[in-house]
């Protein structure tokens, strides 16, 4: 598995609309992607840092989403981030997700 860290900083206080637009328009938009399987988004307490990851099934796929589709996405978060945008990629080590998942289902 495949994981790309998007990190952002967010304007004064714009993490609602933040979480709407990722929930509205860009989930849905992810999950059009070849071999994508998973976001998860984290927005620090103070509201103005964001970790965005984003899981694939491969390298290949979180490329072909990054060439193809990623400005599309920078230009929907345009009015709510400020600065520019940093990107790293990982290869998934290890997970216990399966666990929480089963545990919020329950």
């Amino acid at each position: 598995m495949f994981v790309r860290k998007v990190s952002m900083r967010l304007k004064s206080e714009a993490a609602a609309q933040f979480t709407r637009k990722m929930e509205d328009e860009i989930i849905p938009l992810l999950r059009k992607q070849k071999g994508f399987l998973d976001e998860m988004t984290l927005i620090a307490q103070s509201g103005k840092e964001v970790y965005a990851y984003s899981f694939w099934e491969s390298s290949t796929d979180a490329e072909n989403y990054d060439k193809n589709e990623f400005a599309q996405v920078t230009g929907m978060l345009a009015g709510v981030i400020e600065g520019a945008l940093r990107i790293h990629t990982y290869i998934l080590a290890n997970s216990t997700f399966y666990k929480m998942a089963g545990a919020v289902a329950t």
